[in-house]
């Protein structure tokens, strides 16, 4: 069996299949697809809203509630304990299997009838805006996260308390503006810290104690841009360089930002494991063009943000003891052989679910829990349900479903956009592949205008106060100007709040208030983090050849090595 090149029917570009491809769609019976990688992950992500909330009406009980769905979404929303209660029962909604339509057209009339729970939460504890989350106490616009206390404004938190505005980290207390760092403690505005401890700017740094500005430095103590220091000078540098001003502090970045591009970084961040390509990855085997990856995964291909599965390909958010799962979106918990699946945990034999939960033989339902042998939320015998689904399968080739922009969808293919409940950029898809609003719309994409704010600006950011010493109790009651005056491609909220809590933090750590919006600072970060894409290069050290795929694109600036040449250099 050889490569074959196929062309994507939405880029037009050409994509590789190989070998081990074909191999898993045999597996799973499905046929090959049709869209190219990166146009199957944006197909996937515009399913899934982390960030975006919306106040709306429970359409069981009337209460006004925070939900994910937008309020003109064309879906009913219940409150999630009225949704997990034996108040109603999704299968009521059940209707059968129409084969004068195509499939696709019969799941979204059945998407806009089931009602849906207004987050994916479970045992959050005084944390109303917060989504996608579990076990959380007293925590504040945090998504995606588990395990988390006392935090704000953060993202794939972990095993986190009293941290605010970060991006995937765990294992870590009292830290601010970090992203992809691992058990630590009172570390400021570092990238892939690990084990470290009152430092502030660090990049690739391992079981450093107060350092400043530092990169790739391993058992350091009293360094600053990494040169030593007795503790004494250090102490006194320091002082001098006061982060509780606003000037200095951002001074201080610009300089580092440039100071970070004389040092190499590796190819790509994969650690502890064999025979695998992408980056971000942990403890894991022969696993290709995947990233985000925290461990224990195997045999599989094009994966995002998870850990413990194998033999998968296509899912973004999965695992928890999982296999054979195919072109998914926040699906897992003991699952197997879960294809085209959406927020569907704990099941067994399912084809194209959303919201489902500890089901098996599940065919195009939404909202089912602990059932089986059901079609489009339907009850049948397991013989019915046997017979039927064939030649369900063979319909959809038959007569398929075509999209706005003229996209064919047969048997295989994920949910068309269309289908979903959210708009472009109220998803994830626009976080890691932003479009602007003309070119959401052009692209076949749903685009929905933001919710107006009509926000009563008391104070612009520019206007604050330098240093957070001269910060009064007061800054609590003021609305304050975002610089970013509503753009959209950070989702910019125009104007933002400081909490108390956040206050209290930034006072305790000497530490500068924040100028922009959340929503700005999480795009900051994110423009720190390397692409769900690879490049094929050489290493930059004078004299090796070794050659790697890589998220680093050839016209960025960085100095990239192989791994032997990389670890020659910090060690």
């Amino acid at each position: 069996m050889q490569n074959e090149i196929k062309k994507c029917q939405n880029c037009k570009n050409d994509f590789i299949i190989e070998p081990e491809d074909f191999v898993f769609y045999e597996k799973i019976k499905v046929s090959p697809p049709t869209f190219c990688p990166e146009c199957r992950v944006v197909r996937r992500m515009v399913w899934r809203n982390e960030r975006a909330l919306f106040r709306r009406i429970c359409d069981f009980g009337g209460n006004n509630m925070i939900t994910m769905f937008h309020p003109k979404a064309n879906v009913k929303v219940y409150d999630r304990d009225i949704w997990w209660s034996d108040k109603w029962d999704p299968k009521d909604y059940g209707k059968e299997y129409d084969f004068s339509k195509p499939f696709f057209e019969q799941f979204k009339e059945l998407i806009s009838k089931v009602p849906l729970q207004n987050l994916g939460n479970n045992n959050c504890i005084n944390s109303p805006y917060v989504n996608h989350a579990l076990d959380l106490k007293n925590c504040y616009l945090v998504y995606a996260s588990y395990l988390a206390e006392d935090t704000m404004y953060s993202l794939g938190a972990s095993s986190l308390k009293n941290c605010f505005d970060t991006y995937k980290i765990q294992k870590c207390e009292e830290c601010y503006e970090d992203s992809f760092c691992d058990s630590s403690y009172k570390t400021f505005f570092s990238f892939g810290a690990d084990q470290s401890i009152n430092s502030i700017f660090l990049k690739e740094c391992i079981n450093c104690q107060d350092c400043i500005g530092c990169v790739n430095l391993r058992n350091k103590k009293f360094c600053i841009l990494n040169e030593q220091y007795l503790k004494e000078e250090y102490e006194k540098i320091k002082k001098e360089l006061d982060f509780g001003s606003y000037k200095i502090l951002n001074e201080f970045k610009n300089k580092y930002k440039n100071f970070i591009l004389n040092y190499p970084n590796k190819y790509a961040g994969i650690i502890k494991s064999v025979d695998c390509v992408g980056d971000a990855i942990l403890n894991s085997k022969n696993i290709k063009n995947c990233f985000d990856i925290y461990g224990l995964v195997e045999d599989s291909k094009y994966l995002i943000h998870g850990f413990d599965a194998k033999d998968s390909y296509d899912m973004y958010g999965f695992g928890v003891g999982t296999s054979l799962m195919y072109e998914g979106v926040d699906s897992g918990l003991k699952a197997f052989n879960n294809l085209f699946c959406v927020l569907n945990h704990g099941s067994i034999d399912t084809n194209y679910t959303y919201m489902c939960y500890n089901s098996k033989n599940l065919f195009g339902c939404i909202g089912i829990r602990k059932g089986e042998y059901c079609i489009l939320n339907k009850q049948y015998t397991k013989e019915e349900y046997e017979k039927l689904i064939p030649k369900i399968i063979d319909h959809m080739s038959d007569m398929p479903y075509i999209d706005n922009k003229g996209r064919v969808y047969k048997y295989g293919e994920f949910f068309p956009p269309e289908l979903s409940p959210f708009a472009y950029n109220e998803t994830i898809a626009q976080e890691y592949y932003p479009k602007s609003k003309n070119s959401i719309s052009e692209e076949g994409y749903l685009y929905r205008k933001p919710i107006e704010r009509n926000y009563n600006v008391t104070i612009k950011s520019e206007d604050l106060p330098d240093h957070i010493k001269d910060v009064k109790d007061e800054i609590i009651n003021e609305i304050i100007s975002c610089p970013n005056n509503g753009n959209e491609l950070t989702q910019c909220t125009l104007a933002y709040r400081i909490m108390p809590e956040e206050l209290s933090f930034l006072r305790r750590h000497n530490i500068a208030l924040p100028r922009y919006c959340p929503n700005c600072r999480h795009y900051e970060r994110l423009s720190q983090r390397n692409p769900f894409k690879l490049w094929h290069r050489k290493c930059m050290k004078e004299g090796c050849n070794n050659e790697f795929e890589t998220p680093y694109a050839p016209e960025r600036p960085e100095i990239i090595y192989c791994e032997k040449c990389y670890q020659n250099e910090i060690y």
